[in-house]
């Protein structure tokens, strides 16, 4: 996990980006690692890193300008003050996590009103906190933002939220379908694979036969009625000759 932090600036055709983040993956931030980054034209010119104590230069320029920056004592003291705050924060993020919520997370199909049109997925996120939070669409492990359309977070008036993505797509054979979901509150991105039930051929197939097998009953049954109009109106002609 890292906290970042960017800065861009352009001169006419040039461009620069500078680059900070502060790395860590234990809860104590023993092992919390300060980094900035400076780019220039998309090159990465020079990098201080807490763990390294000093600036290295990648360009011919970077060399130069970080060994004006090592020799430097208040930039380097600068330097030490900002991986102390990012240790110090390690601690104030995983404070906070521990008050969030983990959202429950509902992936489904949809079946389309219309049947000329593709089928329907629903990925849904409810009772989460804190509101911000993504869902991806994978389609065999990469990311699709084709026939997506999400919701914004929307308050449940408890302080949670919920959240819906949906994702149109035509079923194709062994295509494996998935919703990633990252939250404050998880460790770690989830992935929630869609999983086809078998048994929906089958369940169709028996709704159209049991379809076929009532118009038939019905269509017997006003057959024999006609009959026995038929026949009646028959007996009463001829009893009024």
């Amino acid at each position: 996990m890292y906290f970042l932090l960017l800065f861009f600036f352009s001169i006419g055709a040039l461009f620069g980006c500078y680059v900070a983040h502060c790395q860590f993956t234990s809860p104590d931030g023993h092992d919390a690692m300060f980094v900035d980054q400076f780019y220039f034209n998309k090159v990465l010119e020079v990098q201080y890193n807490s763990s390294v104590g000093k600036v290295v230069g990648y360009t011919k320029n970077g060399i130069k300008v970080a060994d004006k920056l090592n020799g430097d004592e208040g930039f380097m003291k600068h330097q030490i003050w900002k991986s102390n705050l990012c240790k110090r924060n390690v601690q104030m993020f995983y404070d906070g996590r521990q008050n969030s919520v983990e959202p429950y997370v509902w992936l489904r199909s949809v079946d389309a009103a219309d049947s000329r049109r593709p089928s329907m997925l629903v990925c849904s996120a409810y009772n989460f906190y804190p509101k911000q939070i993504k869902l991806t669409w994978l389609r065999d492990g990469k990311q699709t933002t084709t026939d997506v359309t999400s919701t914004e977070e929307l308050p449940n008036g408890n302080w949670l939220y919920q959240i819906h993505s949906y994702l149109e797509y035509t079923p194709t054979p062994e295509e494996k379908i998935s919703c990633m979901v990252e939250h404050a509150s998880l460790m770690k991105p989830m992935i929630y694979d869609w999983e086809p039930s078998p048994d929906s051929g089958r369940d169709k197939i028996a709704v159209g036969a049991a379809g076929l097998l009532l118009g038939l009953v019905f269509s017997v049954a006003g057959l024999i009625y006609y009959k026995k109009k038929s026949s009646g109106e028959r007996f009463f002609l001829i009893n009024i000759k």
